[in-house]
Order: C-alpha cells, then structure tokens, then sequence
C-alpha cells in the first residue's frame, strides 16, 4: 500500500475526466475545420435520448421496474449518461449565446462529475482506506496509531462519500433546465 488514495484513484477519475473534456474539444475542433458545426446543433437529441435512456438503472434501482439486471443497467446507465454528456457537450460547443443552455449545461457537467465520483472512486476508496488500516493493525499498530496513518486518505473518503447529495439534486436541475432549453428551442424555431 504504497501509493496513496489520491494517485490510485482520484487521478485515474480525473483522467476519465479529462478524456471527456479533451474528446468535447477534438470533436468541436473537428466539426468547426470540415464545416460540420450544423452537426453538432442535432448532436444535442440523441445526446439527451441517450441519457434519457440511461435513467433505466434508477428506475430499476429503485423499484419502479423490475425488469433487467441492476449490473448490466448500470453499465449501460454509465456508458449512456458518458455518450450522452459528450454528445451534449458537442452540442454546446463553445457557443453559450443564452443563458439557459449554458446553465443546463454547466449542471450536466456538475451531475456527470458528481455520477463519476460514485462510480469510479467511492466503493474503491472505501476498499483501499478498510485495506490499508487492517494491514497497519496487522503490522501491530494501536488503533489510535492506525487512525493517525490513514488520517488523510479517510479525510479525502470522507468528502467523496457526500456525492450523492449532489447527484440526484443537481440531476433534477439539469432535467428542469434542459426542459426549458427544448420547450424553448420548439418556441423560437418553430417546431410547434
């Protein structure tokens, strides 16, 4: 146990960030330099289909269907909201000519980061910080010696154990914002 919480785990999480980040510029990039930025105005329906669809595993989860296995919903809920957020986020691009698609999403971008907590580094973390004190108790610590060793990987635990109070509140934001950017994209195009 020789590398920290920190290294193992957070840094990975904040590579996949960056991934999501770097692939948001590359695509814009892309589609700016073969003159396809119309593309990216559509990219913003399946995007939210995607995550739309993803909100099967919650509804699994908590019971409201029964159907399907709560794994595989997961993985597919994790893949759909990444695809989804990245599509969304090809969508925005660096366009933010209103307040309220750049609101929608600033708070996808917050549930996404918070989404990715969960699942890329609590259960791990609470694993690696159970792992490391029974090994310093194997290694005959005291328990108050134990405590102080871990000290600051519980710490960082700690603070990512509070992410679902973030995530389904800042969810139900996004949701209520990217709503209204839609109702108001029907309004002033036309649609209806």
């Amino acid at each position: 146990m020789t590398s920290s919480l920190w290294r193992q785990y957070v840094l990975p999480f904040t590579g996949l960030l960056g991934l999501l980040a770097a692939g948001t510029l590359a695509g814009d990039y892309l589609l700016h330099r073969m003159n396809l930025v119309w593309v990216g105005r559509y990219l913003g329906i399946p995007g939210t289909l995607l995550i739309i669809g993803s909100l099967v595993y919650s509804l699994r989860k908590r019971k409201f269907i029964t159907a399907g296995n709560p794994k595989t919903l997961l993985t597919l809920h994790e893949i759909g909201t990444w695809l989804g957020s990245l599509m969304v986020l090809l969508h925005a691009g660096v366009h933010f000519n209103a307040i309220l698609p750049w609101l929608a999403t600033v708070a996808m971008g917050v549930n996404v980061i918070s989404g990715m907590v969960g699942k890329l580094l609590l259960a791990r973390s609470r694993n690696y910080v159970q792992a490391q004190r029974e090994q310093y108790q194997l290694g005959g610590l005291s328990r108050p010696e134990v405590e102080r060793a871990v000290f600051w990987n519980a710490v960082t635990l700690d603070a990512m154990a509070k992410w679902r109070k973030v995530h389904i509140p800042i969810f139900i934001v996004f949701a209520v914002l990217a709503l209204g950017h839609i109702v108001s994209i029907f309004l002033f195009w036309g649609w209806i």
